[in-house]
């Protein structure tokens, strides 16, 4: 019988390939799987993902994918998952407000996926995708993994509540690991650069009212998160970011330059509320530099586009 605490046991040589989940593959998970199939010693790892859109299946297969069909949303959908994976990466956004029977600062999705993998046993690593958001306003700060969580929106309380159960998960043997992610960017991901947002004119604080942001390219990003399947510490959280420290005006002043566009106009904080959306201005009332350290020493990530500007330009 196969042991308890690892899902490879005492089987047979040819059942012994690791096998990695991927739960959301959308378009970072499926840079990770390219990663994964293009790369040296492609093959050695089965990769497998959960997708609750059957129309995704024919893609995830042209990747070298073994899609499978599930839903968060639904435990029943999630049994198969069990003792199916050595390996998971766990990328699934929680659910929006109202989506918990009025518990907005949970994250069922998280709780389901890892009850299904307590059923059986227990993959040996366990990865979560998780935001910098957790870390609240930090008025321009530097911002190590260590420091205290305040989460100042719901949905950066919902993901602290996710942080919670995959750190649960990790005591019950799993090797798991918190990767905080600022905002992801690339020229060929949708929506992946400013471009569209300086089109439209969107304006952006004024300096002295503006906030440091982070960010991190897409394929940087994936890069990351392999490593931690691999490398990261148990119980441990990393900060996935670039080491560019600038000020959102700026980043979108930088943008429109390199795109020969118009700069945003400049607002001051106590009019922007009547000119912006409540998401933009969410992200307009938070600023912290993410510190990488333990990203590139502990990982071992290199970064390819260690700023925006190098990113962009690709």
């Amino acid at each position: 019988m196969p042991s308890n605490q690892n899902p490879l046991g005492a089987l047979p040589a040819r059942f012994r390939r690791e096998r990695l989940l991927i739960v959301g593959c959308g378009d970072v998970g499926q840079r990770v799987a390219r990663n994964l199939n293009t790369g040296p010693g492609a093959g050695r790892l089965q990769v497998l993902a959960l997708t609750s859109t059957p129309g995704r299946v024919e893609a995830l297969r042209r990747l070298g994918v073994r899609p499978l069909v599930g839903n968060l949303d639904d435990a029943t959908t999630l049994r198969r998952l069990a003792g199916l994976a050595t390996r998971v990466l766990h990328l699934a956004p929680p659910p929006g407000e109202g989506a918990a029977g009025g518990r907005w600062w949970l994250d069922p999705r998280t709780v389901a996926l890892a009850r299904a993998l307590r059923q059986r046993s227990l993959p040996q690593s366990l990865v979560y995708a998780s935001t910098s958001g957790v870390y609240g306003d930090c008025q321009g700060a530097r911002v190590p993994e260590t420091r205290p969580l305040a989460p100042a929106t719901p949905r950066a309380q919902r993901r602290v509540n996710a942080e919670r159960a995959v750190r649960h998960l990790g005591r019950a043997g799993v090797r798991a690991s918190l990767l905080r992610i600022p905002g992801i960017y690339a020229p060929d991901r949708e929506g992946g650069t400013p471009e569209a947002r300086l089109r439209r004119g969107t304006p952006v604080l004024v300096a002295e009212d503006d906030v440091f942001t982070n960010h991190i390219h897409a394929d940087d990003l994936a890069r990351a998160l392999l490593a931690a399947i691999w490398k990261a510490r148990p119980q441990r959280a990393y900060n996935i970011s670039d080491s560019t420290h600038m000020k959102m005006g700026d980043y979108f002043d930088l943008a429109a330059d390199m795109y020969g566009l118009p700069r945003p106009p400049r607002v001051p904080r106590n009019t922007a509320q009547d000119q912006l959306p409540l998401m933009l201005l969410s992200f307009m009332s938070e600023s912290r530099r993410l510190e990488n350290h333990r990203m590139q020493q502990e990982l071992g990530v290199r970064l390819r586009y260690p700023s925006v500007a190098e990113g962009l330009r690709t």
